[in-house]
């Protein structure tokens, strides 16, 4: 008797947990007020990540390079020389060796958060997540030319992905939260909630819609506040005086932004050249990030400006004039450091580092504008215009880097100045490259994605999920009367016809064999009504090509073969079923948009 009580209460309390999780998960995925709280958990969760990687970033930067705890590295005076040679060295040392360690064990490429949101419903393996933040650690850590955001962004989507998979959401929600863990990221980092709410919406969401705002918003507020009571101002950009903006200013505005979005595809040119060439040379993987840490410490020899994301020297160079040779140069060298860092292997981001580089674009753009123009503007105001705008022409997202401006000068007239200048760049890169940094790199390793638009669906949509695998098949032996007699003229509109290793061989419409005179006794078989081919479909394709395939051959159904050197059918798919349920997942993704599902 108590075993049997015993065993009764474990089954009763197991229920218990079991029915209280169930309602939790109902709680999450049915209920607007459910999702905003999973989107406040993981905007704490984003303003811890970004705290505590900054801190280990700034640990790092102290132990290596023995600078003080609350310096940045790239503003900081380093006497000892070797030490800015020999550092991004050993950083690509240890990048190679967890190249080592992880080659056998992660055999697939790892996802982010973009390209998770665009093809995977919003799924990110946060085992993957802690990789790569512990990548980029290393990499900033040891000054390689790259900043922290790549991480931040990683490791809060990984934590907002894991916590929608537990609760077993459906994938719009799923994405959505991925959306607000980048943005509680982004948020924190620049201290801006806005910026970070509309990165979500622009780059990782793919979209705007009303059922996003308020866990977009929420997540982005609460990590903001979590951030700067953890590590108090050490996010903020401080800009000096603006001085005031005249209507005429929108034209040396513009121009900046065109030639920023002309920098920015330099820029993307090189990376992918660097990517290249140590791809294509001989040179083993592991020792690739090695090999560029010192390019990088050549170069930091130079400048330590080159080094880590830019924070200090971002600083460095809004508060002090310098000549437009020094500008020109330290442009020139943190360009090429941040496209070796990230061609050789190290791991980060260019989203501070655009910035950085962009500021210097825009007091370099003050001397021919102040030369030209009587009341000019400021250096500083074309700085934070150049900011935005190369920002924008390498990361995307034209409102993100105008909210940034805003938030980080808090006057509304530069606004409108960036917000042109970013328009600008938006456009010349859309319409001559068409890429930004994160999606050229998806166009490399062949992937179509131009944004976080989630086409993942129509991927899913393939046609072994829309066919029908009960075919009507026949013998190409068969004479006419065998073939009337297998099939009676209104049992089915065609019939697939197979050799005798049962190949595919093209289709027969029933009603053609029929339309022969009944006394019509020439031998000929039925292979003179043989129709299509070489025209079928796989079972592997997606839906919109096989709606090309069915445009292209004018067929109302056509046979899915295994592959084209078998060719044995395993199916028939038609036009209407096709071109039917394309159009429920595209009004169904139409109405996710606008937050007409919930």
């Amino acid at each position: 008797m108590p075993i049997r009580f015993a065993i009764k209460s474990t089954l009763a309390h197991a229920i218990q947990v079991r029915t209280k999780l169930l309602r939790k998960k109902a709680f999450a995925r049915g209920s607007e007020i459910g999702l905003i709280f999973c989107a406040a958990l993981i905007g704490v969760a984003a303003g811890v990540v970004v705290s505590a990687m900054s801190w280990l970033s700034k640990a790092l930067h102290s132990l290596i390079f023995g600078i003080p705890h609350n310096s940045w590295l790239s503003s900081s005076i380093i006497e000892e020389k070797l030490l800015l040679l020999c550092s991004p060295v050993l950083g690509g040392c240890l990048m190679g060796c967890l190249y080592l360690a992880l080659r056998n064990r992660r055999s697939r490429p790892i996802v982010d958060p973009i390209e998770a949101n665009a093809l995977y419903g919003g799924r990110i393996s946060l085992t993957d997540s802690i990789i790569v933040a512990v990548q980029n650690l290393v990499s900033n850590g040891f000054g390689a030319s790259v900043g922290l955001e790549a991480g931040y962004t990683q490791l809060s989507s990984g934590l907002a992905s894991k916590l929608g998979a537990k609760l077993n959401l459906r994938r719009e929600d799923l994405r959505l939260l991925v959306g607000c863990g980048a943005a509680g990221a982004i948020a924190a980092a620049f201290n801006a909630p806005l910026t970070g709410a509309f990165y979500a919406f622009e780059l990782i969401i793919g979209t705007y819609s009303s059922i996003a705002l308020a866990p977009v918003v929420v997540a982005a507020i609460l990590a903001t506040l979590v951030a700067r009571t953890l590590s108090g101002d050490a996010f903020l950009i401080e800009i000096g005086d603006i001085g005031l903006i005249a209507p005429w200013h929108f034209l040396p505005a513009i121009l900046l932004g065109a030639f920023c979005a002309m920098s920015g595809i330099v820029i993307m040119k090189g990376v992918a050249f660097t990517e290249k060439f140590a791809r294509e040379s001989s040179i083993y993987p592991a020792l690739r990030p090695a090999l560029g840490g010192i390019v990088v410490g050549l170069l930091a020899l130079v400048t330590p400006q080159v080094l880590s994301a830019g924070h200090g020297a971002l600083h460095l160079n809004l508060e002090v004039q310098s000549s437009i040779g020094i500008l020109a140069i330290i442009l020139v060298l943190k360009a090429v450091a941040s496209a070796v860092s990230i061609g050789s292997g190290f791991r980060g981001g260019l989203f501070f580092a655009s910035l950085f580089m962009g500021a210097l674009i825009g007091k370099i753009f003050a001397f021919p504008v102040d030369f030209l123009l009587d009341d000019a503007l400021a250096p500083t105001v074309l700085a934070v215009v150049g900011m935005s705008a190369l920002a924008v022409a390498l990361i995307g997202g034209p409102l993100t880097m105008t909210f940034l401006a805003l938030e980080i000068t808090g006057d509304f007239p530069i606004t409108a100045l960036v917000l042109a200048a970013a328009i600008t760049s938006s456009v010349v890169v859309r319409t001559t490259f068409g890429y930004s940094f994160a999606t050229w790199r998806f166009h490399l390793r062949g992937e179509s994605i131009r944004s976080a638009h989630d086409i993942g669906w129509i991927r899913n949509l393939t046609v072994d999920k829309l066919m029908r695998s009960d075919v009507k098949k026949a013998n190409v032996n068969l004479s006419l009367e065998e073939f009337r007699h297998q099939f009676p003229l209104g049992s089915t509109q065609r019939a697939i016809l197979v050799d005798d290793d049962d190949r595919y061989l093209g289709i027969i419409f029933v009603p053609e064999v029929y339309a022969e005179e009944s006394d019509n006794t020439q031998d000929g078989g039925i292979g003179r009504f043989i129709r299509l081919r070489n025209d079928t479909l796989q079972p592997q394709m997606n839906a919109r090509q096989a709606a090309a395939i069915f445009d292209k051959t004018r067929s109302e159904a056509l046979a899915v073969v295994n592959n084209l050197i078998e060719r044995r059918v395993v199916g028939q798919l038609s036009e209407a079923h096709t071109l039917r349920r394309y159009s429920e997942e595209l009004d169904r993704r139409r109405r996710e948009a606008v937050g007409e599902t919930l």
